[in-house]
């Protein structure tokens, strides 16, 4: 009787050790073939370089590459953040190359302040737009803020006596006039005057509200409200211009609603938040309390595709632009929703 019960106990032991090494652990990576299907809510505008420039340059530059054994340098290669005017007059962060690109009307090129000093970035993440015009953006291994004026023809550091912590998400708020900082080395957000001296900090390293897991990327509403993309524990943190915990969505999933690899975040005219996701190679719209909407884009090489997309921009008039990183360009698209 003993020997029947210990070999029933041995093969109960075994079924349960098969059950469980048969079990897959749960892919992040994997999107439900349900929530792939095409949202309607915004639309398909063009993309930097235009379609017709980009086969010209792989067809030309074949030769190149196998004679010289390198890329173009004065071409987009991984695009990390774009600030936009309007479709036919932005500044492109291209963190390949280690440069800005200015795009104006259909021309692409390096600003010749930065061509002719041969200024090289060598980690560009973030980059915001003043009310002058001029443009601030972070180099996080050089822990730098930089300023670039309208004009293109001037580049200076910030408050070259700011100390930083890998600066990477950055933004400017109107309501209060200052100038937020995500340091993802120090898991915090640096408030900064107009002339880079801090005002203050928030949060320290933690899962709690208003406290951050490797931070990154930054936005700040008309209304100064400042969305923070809190990446490694798959959220994004909302605050008020003051810095007050408003709220807080996500979590770490594997189908849409959820959160892998949460990069750039935007706000819409109509005040919903859109968040790139690089794993997912898509980008996911919550409306203001962070409850899911729709999405758009999945991976491939096709227009309104992506692959391991990054930052985004939404400008004045609802036009989205998407820094498509390793598909080396820039996807602009219509925002075509009625509330």
């Amino acid at each position: 009787m003993n020997l029947i019960i210990t070999n029933r106990i041995f093969l109960m032991i075994g079924l349960m050790l098969f059950w469980v090494n048969s079990v897959q652990p749960q892919d992040t990576t994997y999107v439900d073939v349900m929530d792939l299907t095409e949202s309607k809510g915004v639309e398909w505008v063009n993309q930097i370089p235009h379609l017709k420039d980009a086969n010209k340059k792989i067809k030309k530059g074949w030769l190149k590459r196998l004679i010289l054994g390198k890329d173009d340098m004065t071409s987009i290669q991984k695009p990390v953040e774009v600030i936009a005017f309007n479709p036919e007059n932005c500044m492109i962060f291209e963190q390949g190359n280690g440069t800005l690109f200015a795009v104006e009307q259909d021309k692409i090129k390096i600003p010749k302040l930065l061509r002719k000093n041969e200024r090289y970035f060598p980690s560009l993440v973030g980059a915001c737009l003043l009310p002058d015009n001029s443009i601030l953006f972070t180099d996080s291994k050089l822990n730098k803020i930089f300023s670039l004026s309208e004009d293109r023809n001037t580049l200076r550091e910030l408050n070259a006596r700011l100390e930083l912590s890998q600066p990477t998400g950055i933004a400017y708020s109107q309501k209060n006039n200052q100038i937020w900082v995500v340091e993802t080395g120090k898991h915090q957000i640096c408030i900064l005057d107009t002339h880079g001296k801090p005002v203050k900090t928030i949060g320290q390293r933690g899962t709690d509200t208003g406290e951050f897991n490797f931070p990154t990327s930054l936005w700040i509403d008309r209304k100064g409200h400042a969305y923070v993309v809190d990446a490694l524990n798959y959220r994004v943190q909302i605050f008020d211009a003051e810095g007050h915990f408003i709220n807080m969505f996500g979590e770490n999933g594997n189908g849409t609603g959820f959160l892998a690899r949460p990069k750039g975040v935007a706000t819409d005219s109509y005040g919903h938040i859109y968040v790139v996701d690089a794993l997912f190679h898509t980008v996911q719209i919550f409306d203001k309390s962070g409850n899911f909407l729709y999405r758009f884009g999945n991976q491939g090489r096709d227009t309104a595709e992506f692959w391991m997309p990054s930052g985004i921009y939404i400008d004045k008039a609802n036009y989205i632009y998407v820094a498509d990183s390793y598909n080396s360009r820039i996807q602009i698209f219509k925002l075509n929703y009625t509330p």
